[in-house]
């Protein structure tokens, strides 16, 4: 979000995991959630730290030393704008931060736009499962920013009804829910052709789910699918793509 609103070249440190934009990976590393190295935080002067919210106790450690902290939290589609909005006032570039925000909120509302006509297949977003196996489930719930992606794609949750960011369902209630398509995204588990038919193979004990039947399980790859910043528009085209894709012929 700081890159893309202009502040780039005040960032002076990085979590562990940022690498994009590549500008990120000549950037000193400060740990992350669960590890932050408040010792190499100070030793930076930041004049300003990013935390999440649930980040309480690095906060406090922070504000002992007089430094300032910008909170934030995920959430949906409106949170990561209001995010890009406020932290463009709070780094000096407001004006900027408002004319990305309507440029993503141009990208969706053309995503919304070529889909608008289409039938909505019910999907099952998974985002986490154990590789060549069915264990360890994670699929989106009916809140936050993958569900709310999903709809801006022209489909429907199957588990909307679900007020959570993240549900882990049995075979029977996939059963139950029986969607059309199953859309798989994972931020770096690239596979090839073979593979994927191996794990498409793995859907096979639950033949009677209409995705599995029909042949409609699609994997998707890149971080930006599973991070609610400025690539939201991206991402969602692409779950769109797969799901319509004779919208964007």
């Amino acid at each position: 979000m700081l890159f893309a609103i202009g502040a780039g070249p005040q960032v002076i440190g990085v979590s562990s995991f940022d690498d994009y934009p590549p500008e990120t990976k000549a950037l000193p590393r400060v740990g992350a959630l669960l590890d932050p190295d408040v010792e190499r935080i100070l030793g930076l002067r930041p004049d300003l730290v990013l935390t999440y919210g649930s980040q309480g106790s690095l906060e406090a450690q922070l504000a002992s030393a007089g430094i300032r902290t910008f909170s934030y939290r995920h959430g949906g589609i409106q949170t990561i704008f209001e995010t890009m909005r406020d932290l463009g006032a709070a780094t000096g570039h407001a004006a900027s931060a408002l004319s990305k925000v309507s440029e993503l909120e141009a990208q969706l509302d053309a995503v919304k736009g070529s889909v608008r006509d289409r039938s909505r297949p019910r999907t099952l977003l998974v985002f986490g499962r154990q590789p060549g196996s069915l264990q360890q489930l994670y699929v989106s719930g009916g809140t936050g920013f993958l569900h709310e992606m999903l709809e801006a794609a022209g489909g429907i949750n199957v588990f909307a009804d679900i007020a959570r960011e993240s549900v882990q369902p049995s075979q029977e209630t996939l059963i139950t829910r029986a969607p059309e398509v199953i859309l798989e995204v994972s931020p770096t588990r690239q596979i090839s052709a073979t593979d994927a038919v191996q794990e498409r193979a793995v859907w096979s004990p639950l033949a009677s789910v209409p995705a599995v039947k029909g042949g409609r399980i699609y994997f998707l790859y890149g971080d930006y699918l599973v991070v609610p910043g400025p690539r939201v528009g991206l991402a969602t085209e692409r779950f769109a793509r797969a799901l319509h894709p004779d919208a964007f012929q």
